[in-house]
């Protein structure tokens, strides 16, 4: 470990809309950032091709470049911006106590706050023809991506009440929706399975996977596989959806922070103000409803508000 001890006003671990927005508001106030981007500097926005629903982009924007432009944003106001991952906190209990992080397991830093926008990881299905295709017609987001594929045929993977929700508002757009249920029935709230039956342009195909997504550069098919009778056969599809659920990146933080069965961090109702004095949680890692990178942004400003109002009435 560095013998170097670094100390903070604002320490901000993780980038995407909700770090960096938090960084302007964090630099504005005077209170010199420090963010570390984690492994994927920008967040999930860096895996989207087009952003069309981010205000202010009447065209729309790539997700990279919109990441770039928020970073370049934070840098100008004075965020201080590094690449790297925290591997370990420490977060002190005590109102106006220091909290401490290491960053790749060897620099350490001292914050007086700490913003955490690490984010959620979508789950995907982990087909080689899957990973090579996202961004080329496999998506985790139908809100986000659907309505680039307006009257076509699309299909989604999920059974719970996110995925029956994504492929009604799929059904909205689209001329057809495949779903594809691995077992012999939905886990999803009956009212969500009966808005699902009384669509008529949804198909549910129970015991089913995906073999393979069909496309060179982009999806135009799906091989099916029935995981009951071995039997296969191929749909002609342009989006492949992808509704199996999300994992925060909490896992540092276990033990110190509270979080709901699924990992993601609690907030106090109103607020960004988790269990711990000091510490403050935005964007997907608290957001398991909206997670949407104007959502995420939103929080961001909320965090650097509080944390600076924290700051306000603890002498350091």
């Amino acid at each position: 470990m560095s013998e170097q001890i670094e100390r903070v006003k604002c320490l901000i671990i993780g980038s995407g809309p909700a770090g960096y927005t938090a960084a302007i508001y964090a630099a504005r106030a005077d209170m010199k950032p420090l963010l570390y981007t984690g492994m994927e500097p920008g967040g999930q926005l860096t895996t989207t091709t087009e952003v069309d629903n981010f205000p202010g982009y009447p065209e729309g924007i790539d997700g990279p470049t919109m990441m770039v432009d928020l970073q370049k944003q934070a840098e100008r106001f004075g965020t201080e911006v590094r690449i790297g991952m925290v591997t370990e906190v420490n977060f002190a209990s005590e109102q106006g106590g220091i909290h401490t992080a290491i960053v790749d397991g060897k620099t350490k830093i001292e914050a007086h706050t700490v913003i955490i926008s690490t984010g959620a990881t979508a789950k995907y299905l982990g087909l080689p023809s899957e990973q090579r295709l996202r961004g080329g017609g496999v998506s985790a987001c139908a809100v986000c991506d659907g309505f680039f594929y307006r009257g076509q045929d699309v299909a989604i993977v999920g059974a719970g009440d996110t995925a029956a929700e994504e492929a009604t508002y799929l059904a909205n757009i689209c001329s057809k929706v495949t779903m594809l249920v691995r077992k012999g029935e939905m886990r999803a709230s009956k009212a969500m399975q009966h808005r699902v039956a009384q669509t008529e342009n949804i198909e549910v195909l129970f015991n089913s996977e995906v073999d393979e997504v069909l496309g060179d550069q982009v999806v135009d098919g799906l091989r099916i596989v029935n995981n009951q009778t071995n039997e296969k056969h191929d749909i002609a599809i342009t989006g492949l959806f992808i509704a199996i659920g999300h994992k925060p990146n909490t896992d540092i933080f276990k033990g110190q922070l509270d979080m709901d069965e699924a990992g993601y961090l609690k907030t106090k109702a109103g607020s960004t103000y988790t269990n711990m004095p000091g510490v403050f949680a935005s964007g997907d890692v608290q957001d398991k409803i909206y997670r949407q990178a104007i959502t995420a942004a939103g929080t961001g400003c909320m965090a650097a508000l509080d944390a600076e109002r924290y700051l306000s009435k603890v002498a350091f």
